[in-house]
Parts: C-alpha cells; sequence; structure tokens
C-alpha cells in the first residue's frame, strides 16, 4: 500500500516540530536545576591528600557526625572567586563545615589564592587528577554538595552560591537537617 505524497511530507514537518518543541522546553529549564544521581546516596568512599598537609588525609569519613558543605573549587575558575566571599560569610555561619574540593588545580596556586583571599574551609581536600571529582560527578566548578550527618548526598548546587541560591535552597535544607539531629 502506498502512502499519499501530503502524508510522505507531513512526517518530516512532524519530527522537525517536535524537536523544535524540545529544543525550545530545553531552553526554559534552569541548567542549575541538572538532577545528580547521587542525591539520597552515601558519599562515595575516597581519600584525599589535603591542600594544607600532603601527609594528612581527607576520607569520606570526615562527612560523618556533622553537617557538611562541600564546595569544589579550583584557582583558575572565575566563578570560584566570585563565591569565594559568599564562602568567607558562610564559614562564620554555625550549624555546619565547609569543606573545599581543590579540584584539577595546581597547589601551589590554590594555596595562593586562599593566602590572598582568605580561607573558609574547615578542611581542603586536594583533587589534581579529578580521582574523586568524577567519583562525585563533578563536571565543573564551582559546585555545592549537602551532606548530612550520616554522609548521605543531599543536594547539588551547581554554579556560585549567591543569594538566591542560599536562601531558597541552601539555608532551608541545612536548617531541616541540622533540626533532625
Amino acid at each position: 500500500m502506498a502512502m499519499s505524497k501530503s502524508v510522505r511530507y507531513l512526517i518530516p514537518l512532524v519530527v522537525f516540530a517536535a524537536l523544535a518543541g524540545l529544543l525550545v522546553w530545553g531552553l526554559g529549564q534552569d541548567p542549575r536545576e541538572v538532577p545528580s544521581p547521587l542525591i539520597g546516596k552515601p558519599v562515595p568512599t575516597f581519600s584525599l591528600p589535603t591542600l594544607e598537609d600532603p601527609n594528612r588525609a581527607f576520607t569520606d569519613a570526615d562527612l560523618r557526625g556533622k553537617v557538611s558543605l562541600v564546595n569544589v573549587w579550583a584557582s583558575w575558575c572565575s566563578a570560584c572567586r566570585a563565591e569565594h566571599q559568599s564562602l568567607m560569610a558562610l564559614s562564620e555561619m554555625p550549624g555546619f563545615q565547609l569543606i573545599g574540593l581543590n579540584w584539577k588545580d595546581d597547589a601551589a596556586d590554590a594555596k595562593q589564592v586562599l593566602a590572598i583571599s582568605g580561607d573558609p574551609y574547615t578542611m581542603v581536600g586536594y583533587d589534581p587528577d579529578n580521582k574523586v571529582g568524577i567519583d562525585w560527578g563533578v563536571y565543573g566548578a564551582p559546585e555545592t554538595f549537602v551532606v548530612d550527618r550520616q554522609g548521605i548526598i543531599r543536594y547539588k548546587q551547581i554554579g556560585p552560591i549567591d543569594r538566591k541560591a542560599w536562601e531558597e535552597k541552601l539555608q532551608p535544607l541545612l536548617e531541616k537537617l541540622n533540626a533532625e539531629g
């Protein structure tokens, strides 16, 4: 049975319209709302040297017992530098520990940034080869993970922590996690 010419020409038009609709929908989405498959799961097992002391280990065990913000950053990252003053202010707040994950960076450059701009972190893990970043699903900097007392990842912030992200997402979640005890 042969397809009529008008139907044969309509099929590509319908496919094009569907693809255009998908594109328009995708452009309307917030790229910071990319879901992480790690939400609700324990932090991956890892061990890294700390930036301050390569002989000291930073491990997944350091993320248990306290609510943590794990901030992925690098000295070469302009958005990380823009976020830095916000992190300095957050480091003064009670109820969580602010942990750094220095990612794909040179240790001397990272130390220099912290020496000049201030160090908001309780501890900084050094991941120059992206070994831990891969396990955490990091694909850019800055990214920040909220980890509860049991070491479960509860949220992933893609991009810098700004006032809106803090007030609408991070602060309410941290307050909730601290209330859960």
